[in-house]
């Protein structure tokens, strides 16, 4: 019976509405990472990215991606958050 009532907290909809925004965020972000210019060898090289040349600027779509990344990675760290809160709020009764 103790089981159970610690479950019902976890079944929540904000909390699973966050976690799977959490997970295709993780993905996301993952790949933006990958995806990015190396600067120096690194898992981008494998893509290819350690074969141009760059002549001191950053492309447009480079600056963009850096953008996507920041975003995703916000969104990223406030469901951590957003979770945190509401994992403490389900727990504290």
């Amino acid at each position: 019976m103790y089981g159970v009532t610690l479950l019902v907290p976890l079944l929540s909809a904000p909390i699973i509405a966050l976690t799977i925004i959490l997970i295709i965020s993780s993905l996301l972000l993952t790949a933006a990472i990958l995806i990015h210019k190396g600067r120096g060898g690194g898992m981008s090289d494998l893509f290819g990215g350690g074969m141009s040349t760059s002549l001191g600027g950053s492309s447009v779509a480079e600056r963009n991606l850096d953008r996507a990344t920041v975003i995703v990675g916000l969104i990223w760290a406030a469901c951590i958050i957003a979770l945190l809160l509401l994992y403490r709020s389900s727990f504290s009764v």
